[in-house]
């Protein structure tokens, strides 16, 4: 056989993304929360899915503390961009650098953007046998007795943390702050009267179901279906709804196909009547955007975090 009838009668070369056959081993995945609320059983739901679409399991590992910051540590310093170690990615990322005066990250440059997916159900939330029946009672003692209430948060510097901080200055009141390793740390605390306010995502909501706490306020848009009593920050003339959107993101450099494939399979999960199913179930937000949405979204939203830093005079060295 000549040498172009032998070139022609053998297959295409495969690109080195065909030949790696991705994935062909577990897919990590890295949450900077504890387990619990609405954020982890949407993931565990999408990955299982996602599971079988890909053909790999995606495993969780929870890596709670240093404000949700961990995993993002972790995917600049020790991951490698070949689409096996994946995290949570959320707004507290973005505003780090800007936090402190040690070398972090480019909180657009240094992460491979693959999709955002929805946001936080946040809300102010206290014992249903507490004296504060409303969110108006609970800022004019917060006016009167200054730094004697305490609310806690899931971290410093977090979005809820700054929003509760804006929102006690807009009526001159002042509480202490609690930063917590996460939601659920603050509904436990909050549940042995070691605080008196919980301030964050919805780990509050399967006690305010029971009738254990009470709502004084959502952080939402619209009211909740789940609490149609509790007024919006919107409504309490605060003009602003707070829902920190959030996503999935890969170390920098990786390889635009597995980006694409990884999305592909994500908005697959997400759009899963399962996964809807969830998303109901816990009202969250539709927050969806896909790879260079979500990127340009993170360019945007950086200059907002970073002037907001500057503003508030924010630092935690």
């Amino acid at each position: 056989m000549k040498r172009r009838t032998l070139l022609a009668a053998l297959p295409l070369a495969t690109p080195a993304f065909g030949q790696a056959r991705y994935p062909n081993r577990p897919i990590r995945f890295l949450i900077p929360w504890p387990p619990g609320g609405s954020l982890d059983a949407l993931h565990r739901q999408m990955f299982d899915i996602m599971g079988r679409d890909l053909g790999q399991s995606l495993v969780i590992e929870n890596m709670p503390g240093a404000r949700g910051t961990r995993a993002a540590f972790f995917l600049t310093q020790q991951a490698r961009p070949d689409g096996y170690t994946l995290a949570h990615h959320h707004l507290s990322i973005l505003r780090h650098p800007f936090l402190t005066r040690q070398p972090t990250w480019d909180p657009v440059t240094d992460f491979s953007y693959i999709m955002q997916i929805t946001g936080f159900v946040f809300g102010t939330a206290v014992r249903a046998d507490s004296r504060w029946r409303s969110f108006d009672d609970l800022m004019n003692e917060a006016r009167e007795r200054p730094g004697d209430l305490t609310y806690s948060t899931s971290g410093i510097a977090t979005t809820n943390h700054l929003a509760m901080e804006e929102i006690l200055t807009r009526r001159g009141g002042r509480m202490e702050h609690i930063p917590t390793r996460g939601a659920q740390e603050g509904v436990t605390m909050l549940l042995g009267r070691q605080i008196d306010v919980v301030a964050d995502s919805q780990s509050w909501r399967p006690q305010v179901e029971s009738g254990e706490f009470r709502l004084l306020s959502a952080w939402t848009p619209t009211r909740l279906g789940s609490a149609p009593d509790a007024p919006t920050l919107l409504e309490l003339g605060f003009g602003m709804s707070v829902t920190s959107p959030y996503g999935v993101v890969g170390p920098k450099g990786m390889e635009p196909e597995i980006v694409n494939l990884l999305h592909r399979s994500m908005k697959k999960a997400l759009q899963d009547e399962l996964t809807q199913a969830i998303a109901r179930r816990w009202e969250l937000p539709d927050e969806y955007l896909g790879p260079q949405e979500y990127l340009a979204f993170a360019q945007e939203r950086v200059l907002y975090e970073r002037d907001m830093v500057r503003r508030l005079n924010l630092s935690i060295d």
